[in-house]
């Protein structure tokens, strides 16, 4: 189980993350949508699901949003009213600036009977409100550490400029933060030098080191990728080039987020890293959640092919339980 490889710092977690629809969906297509999405996630081998919490971060930066905000439905509500079918622990996030204590221990109560584990993250602009701050949220957590395991966000490109990504994940794993789940991940060379800094400063401090679960996703689109870097995700120029000339951009993007699994699987194993990966999908367009799908079980055999993670085992092929017409494509 999920929280059982966290605390034993297991190596090679899957998890999948999504978003709920948007808060406009009528009711029927929301049933809808989260059935398609259990079709999809129930026979693949992860460890868990991710369930995002939508935040406008427009006022984070002056450069225009590429795509318009649309609020979304509380993740914890979506998960627990139309993804319970998914036996597998449910991963969410909050925002902790945006509630109040009292709030976000209700809130917590809530997910420790669900059976879920939550990732605090921080507000969503620089000059937002905050009512409570992340190690008052990590306080509350503290009641139910005994059948819950907390998670945080890291950011590689924070480290990039600041280079103390290292420092501010063993804070946070000193108020019980046991796994961090990165951002999208294009520049290896990033996520690299987060795990070397974090391993040199646990070898230092003779601490063993939390869990990092590297986020990978798929892009399809020349938008798509200027979203993605309007977030703050840095894709090198090489790598932009590559994707804004390939024949498929999706294809190439696919072949990328599987090399940067495996370069980055031997690396974290060659160091001192628990580590995992989540394939992202955020995505409508049914080529990208087919991508995304394609992903999880490459990634999984190649981590059972490392030694690193359990081959699935199922009593059909794999093959079998999912649309295979991405994974017919060339990539």
């Amino acid at each position: 189980m999920f929280p059982e490889k966290i605390r034993s710092g297991q190596s090679g977690i899957l998890t999948y993350g999504i978003t709920p629809p948007k808060a406009t969906t009528m009711p029927e297509r929301v049933a809808e949508i989260a059935g398609r999405t259990l079709q999809r996630l129930v026979p693949l081998d992860i460890d868990a699901l991710i369930v995002y919490d939508v935040q406008d971060e427009s006022a984070r930066t002056s450069a225009e949003r590429p795509f318009p905000f649309l609020n979304a439905p509380d993740p914890y509500e979506f998960a627990s009213q139309h993804l319970q079918a998914l036996d597998i622990p449910k991963i969410i996030y909050r925002p902790a600036g945006k509630f109040t204590q009292e709030e976000l221990a209700a809130w917590l109560q809530g997910v420790a009977a669900a059976n879920f584990h939550p990732v605090f993250v921080g507000i969503p602009a620089p000059d937002y409100p905050v009512k409570t701050s992340l190690p008052e949220a990590y306080q509350l957590w503290k009641k139910h550490e005994a059948t819950s395991v907390m998670g945080a966000v890291t950011i590689p490109e924070r480290h990039a400029v600041l280079h103390d990504e290292d420092k501010r994940i063993l804070d946070k794993a000193a108020s019980g933060v046991s796994y961090f789940v990165s951002q999208c991940v294009f520049n290896l060379d990033y996520a690299k030098k987060v795990v070397e800094d974090l391993c040199n400063t646990c070898r230092e401090q003779q601490i063993t080191p939390p869990t990092i679960i590297f986020t990978l996703t798929a892009c399809g689109s020349e938008k798509t990728l200027h979203f993605m870097e309007w977030l703050g995700i840095h894709i090198p120029e090489a790598i932009k080039a590559d994707l804004k000339n390939a024949d498929n951009m999706l294809d190439s993007s696919v072949k990328l987020c599987l090399d940067i699994a495996e370069e980055l699987a031997t690396f974290c194993a060659a160091q001192c890293m628990p580590f995992g990966f989540n394939i992202e999908s955020v995505a409508i367009r049914k080529d990208e959640i087919e991508a995304s799908i394609y992903m999880v079980n490459e990634i999984s055999d190649m981590l059972a092919a490392k030694g690193i993670r359990q081959a699935i085992a199922l009593n059909e092929d794999k093959t079998n339980h999912a649309d295979l017409s991405y994974p017919q494509r060339t990539i």
